[in-house]
């Protein structure tokens, strides 16, 4: 209830927030109209009762806008890209509508100069993301302190159950406080009660549940169960439904798919999508001219740097500036990729090897290359060529390919769209020697939810982790 409270708290202070930066972007709007003469100059003073009635029906209007486009439910992690969007579209539709109702009501009174609306909408963008980024900043500050966390317990043992705590635990912007796990057995425990799985203490079986959620004052239950079955699954859910908690439950479904289920209608029966490939059609024209555009701008941009790079590789060690290796492309077709040589010529002796953080074939020059991902810029030629893509799934030698093939449930699918310089499962933290059925089901993912958008959020989000680091979490 404690939390429940504040979580009111914080919705209303973020309308309160909302309200202040759009009444901020319109009076800042209407001072810059005044300051730039352009087209005409803007007599001061005459027009500030209808001005106030604009911005008072702005904020309404544009708050509404923001309410039924679900920016008041705060979730536990948002992308800033994606709540741009949001922000985006919802004042574009607020300015319109107030201009529009002040016109109507105001119309003998109060002509608006249209430099001045412009000025509004971009000043409100800004103003309520820089009040948002305030917001959710103080936010995760008072969490990490424990203010505002939900306590949750974990019902399971198994795979998926580890996955689940291994993510909260990564992402303390999420508000949890794991209190413990419970196991999934009914008569019997998996695991001795003073063991601990990756730091947290195993509390009990679900028999225990009750009386874990009222002495623990457990908000939240995850149930990461699959592979118990669907009775399993509702007996543990009739337990903790006797007390006041939120109950979560990770679906089976989610152990076949790597996309997310969306209900399709066939003459009123409902049907479950779990597989549908955004990425075709007209669609691929637009993601190859939006590659072509922004590889050649980014090349010609930054050719006179690429250029000192070639010669400073060239400098420090003898052999090529560019490091080319067979990757694996579209449909499973191999290509040339390129790369600035970041280790010495006879790394490869022994064969192809993963590479590590601190690895001893780097050369000095190649570790600062590979830790700002310069070495990557040369792949910027394969994508003019069409080999690969901006964003994408990462392309893998043929070695490796053939040997997750077999072990990795739907890992050919990957190749259903061009190699990406940068791809989901990177941006979230899937890189290197990491795990490949993990990362084959962001890349899965990523291929079945595409959208140009969601190119651009991966490709911002991977410019702000190269500039901050792979850790940092604005763009969460």
């Amino acid at each position: 209830m404690k939390n429940q409270r504040l979580r009111n708290w914080l919705t209303i202070s973020l309308v309160l927030i909302d309200a202040l930066m759009v009444s901020i972007g319109f009076l800042a709007a209407y001072l810059l109209r005044y300051l730039v003469p352009w087209p005409s100059p803007l007599s001061f003073g005459a027009r500030i009762g209808s001005l106030v009635s604009l911005i008072v029906i702005s904020v309404i209007v544009i708050l509404f806008t923001l309410f039924f486009n679900r920016q008041y439910y705060i979730p536990r992690a948002l992308s800033r890209v994606d709540q741009l969007y949001s922000v985006i579209f919802s004042v574009t539709i607020g300015t319109l509508i107030s201009v529009a109702l002040t016109v109507l009501f105001y119309s003998t009174d109060f002509e608006i100069p249209r430099a001045m609306i412009l000025y509004a909408w971009l000043l409100t963008v800004l103003s309520i993301m820089l009040g948002r980024t305030i917001f959710s900043f103080v936010r995760i500050r008072l969490q990490r302190r424990g203010i505002g966390r939900d306590r949750a317990l974990i019902v399971g043992s198994g795979e998926m159950a580890r996955v689940v705590l291994q993510r909260i635990l990564w992402s303390p912007q999420l508000g949890y406080e794991i209190v413990g796990l419970v196991t999934a057995g009914e008569n019997e425990r998996d695991f001795p009660l003073e063991d601990m799985v990756a730091g947290v203490h195993v509390l009990g079986g679900v028999q225990d549940l009750p009386g874990l959620i009222d002495s623990e004052d457990i908000d939240e239950v995850i149930i990461a169960i699959p592979e118990k079955g669907h009775r399993e699954a509702v007996k543990i859910i009739a337990l903790c439904e006797r007390g006041e908690v939120s109950i979560k439950v990770f679906p089976d479904i989610f152990q076949m798919v790597a996309t997310q289920p969306t209900i399709d209608d066939l003459g009123g029966l409902p049907l479950l999508s779990v597989r549908d490939y955004a990425m075709r059609g007209y669609l691929l024209m637009i993601k190859r001219l939006f590659d072509f555009c922004a590889a050649g701008f980014i090349l010609v941009l930054f050719s006179p740097l690429i250029l000192l790079v070639a010669i400073a590789i060239r400098v420090e060690s003898p052999g090529s500036v560019f490091f080319v290796q067979e990757r694996m492309g579209l449909d499973g077709k191999p290509f040339k990729i390129l790369k600035f040589r970041s280790m010495r010529n006879d790394s490869e002796k022994s064969g192809p090897g993963w590479t590590v953080d601190d690895d001893p074939r780097q050369t000095r020059l190649g570790r600062l290359l590979r830790r700002l991902d310069i070495d990557e810029w040369p792949q910027l030629i394969n994508v003019l060529l069409g080999e690969m893509s901006l964003v994408g799934p990462r392309p893998e030698q043929p070695y490796y390919v053939e040997q997750f093939r077999e072990s990795v449930p739907r890992y050919m699918d990957r190749h259903r769209a061009r190699a990406g310089m940068t791809g989901w499962a990177q941006v979230n933290g899937l890189r290197g020697d990491t795990s490949i059925a993990e990362r084959t089901k962001f890349d899965l993912w990523y291929i079945e939810n595409w959208s140009l958008l969601l190119d651009v959020k991966i490709v911002v989000r991977t410019i702000w982790q190269n500039l901050f680091g792979k850790d940092s979490t604005f763009f969460e």
